[in-house]
């Protein structure tokens, strides 16, 4: 497959994320498909995109198989086909859709950041799509993952998408260490902080369905 622009990737990586948390807003209008692109949290890096590189990047998309717009409605709405197109798995349609959102991550990354969209058993369970995927034969298009070397001082390896073509491993490692040099405390504590309140949604979710009162709930009866 022709590889993808970054503009592509980012349309599409939202196409994918909507249609997972907001299905009653799916398929997206090109001014909501805009906005997805735009949005401040939960993409790396955060785009100004106009319209016209949006609807240009969905005129690509489209001519891959990959998106298409649906008829019916007053104003057109578009939608992916990601998973017929790519021929994988849910699984690993949703950690490429999230590399192509937020850029390399590691494999404990992934999984907190895919709670939303699939949730996975275990760290285990992310390791092996990405193993099948990075050992993705030539005859299917060959692998769609790479892993990165490890940065200096991390714990883990961060992996990163190969749909818009190899990744420049040097470029990605120095941007990397730069980030920690100038403000890695900074974005290690966003992350943490984006990652608590995730878990949070998923406690109060489970207490929900278990008809427990949500954590920091105080019954007005309790107080009387």
């Amino acid at each position: 497959m022709e590889p993808l622009t970054l503009v592509e990737a980012r349309v599409l990586g939202t196409l994918m994320e909507k249609a997972r948390t907001v299905p009653d807003s799916y398929p997206m209008t090109l001014n909501a498909l805009v906005a997805g692109c735009n949005q401040k949290s939960a993409r790396e890096p955060v785009t100004s995109l106009a319209e016209a590189e949006v609807q240009e990047a969905l005129d690509g998309l489209k001519r891959r198989s990959l998106a298409f717009a649906s008829s019916g409605s007053r104003v057109m709405r578009w939608e992916h086909n990601f998973q017929r197109a790519m021929v994988v798995p849910e699984q690993s349609a949703v950690l490429l859709g999230l590399l192509m959102l937020r850029g390399p991550q590691t494999a404990g990354e992934l999984r907190i950041h895919s709670e939303r969209w699939y949730r996975f058993a275990d760290i285990s369970s992310v390791e092996a799509f990405l193993d099948e995927m990075r050992n993705r034969s030539e005859p299917k298009g060959g692998p769609l993952v790479v892993q990165l070397p490890r940065a200096a001082g991390a714990r883990e390896a961060r992996w990163a998408h190969l749909l818009c073509g190899p990744v420049d491993v040097a470029a990605v490692a120095a941007s990397a260490e730069s980030a920690v040099g100038a403000n890695g405390l900074a974005a290690r504590v966003a992350m943490l902080e984006e990652e608590v309140a995730q878990l949070r949604e998923i406690v109060t979710d489970l207490a929900t369905q278990l008809g427990l009162s949500p954590p920091g709930h105080t019954d007005t009866n309790e107080r009387a």
